[in-house]
């Protein structure tokens, strides 16, 4: 692992020619942003999936069905949070405390008919304390009787995102990713690709003496919470779940890329 006291080698031009080589590198990033909206475009293309509206969620008020959580729009994106019940705050999904920790303004993807909602893999009542300790406020949901239904065919306790369609009372599933493709909720990644450094990742295809100071669990966990944890603990707010902790470390598996 590079020692980041270490200040690596890095070319020193005049202006010319760093817009030359700038202007080359542009023409990539024009051509990925085209391809980015090519895919998109296939995804609006996707066939669908009947899902049955009437699965059951626990929310704020109790059991609601499926089909409730759109809130009367016409689409849905649902973020499938792992949990592990019994644990305490320290040893919740870091991913997931990630990514989620970066969605906040909604009013925006409203103004599309379109609601998001958090779908918890664990109990309501730990995990909403989780949300009220991390002070999340979008929509928040257990899911742990429904898994199975929900995501049929995938990995119960992983990170997933799930986009629904509702049409008069049916619904359609109509895309999921998981894995990397829920860094489509964060934009601090998206900041730090545009740094020199990057995201100082071990993994990362970066010159030699680069600093590459974080691999695995390091990369969104900060002596041993998830990263965004602590601000909130320096705020004042309690982490205590109300539950009985295991006494053993929770194995999220979230943090490698694919």
């Amino acid at each position: 692992m590079t020692n980041s006291t270490i200040e690596p080698a890095h070319p020193v031009v005049d202006r010319g020619t760093f817009q030359a080589e700038l202007d080359a590198l542009r023409v990539r990033e024009k051509a990925h942003t085209k391809e980015g909206d090519a895919i998109a475009a296939a995804r609006r293309r996707l066939p669908m999936v009947e899902v049955d509206a009437a699965i059951p969620l626990i929310g704020d008020h109790g059991a609601v069905p499926l089909l409730d959580v759109f809130e009367g729009r016409r689409m849905l994106i649902a973020y499938y949070f792992m949990w592990h019940t019994g644990h305490p705050a320290p040893e919740q999904c870091e991913g997931c405390t990630w990514v989620t920790s970066h969605v906040r303004e909604l009013s925006y993807i409203h103004s599309r008919d379109v609601t998001y909602a958090t779908f918890c893999q664990g109990p309501y009542q730990e995990s909403a304390r989780y949300r009220d300790f991390m002070g999340w406020e979008m929509p928040w949901y257990s899911a742990e009787g429904s898994l199975d239904t929900l995501l049929i065919g995938r990995r119960v306790g992983m990170m997933h995102i799930v986009c629904y369609l509702r049409q008069g009372s049916r619904v359609f599933e109509t895309y999921w990713t998981t894995r990397r493709g829920v860094e489509a909720m964060d934009n601090s990644y998206r900041l730090l690709d545009l740094t020199v450094y990057g995201r100082q990742e071990t993994w990362e295809d970066s010159p030699t003496a680069w600093p590459q100071r974080f691999e695995g669990k390091q990369v969104i966990r900060t002596d041993g919470r998830p990263t965004a944890q602590w601000s909130r603990l320096e705020a004042g707010h309690s982490d205590n779940l109300g539950s009985n902790p295991r006494g053993r470390t929770a194995n999220c598996g979230c943090g490698a890329p694919d």
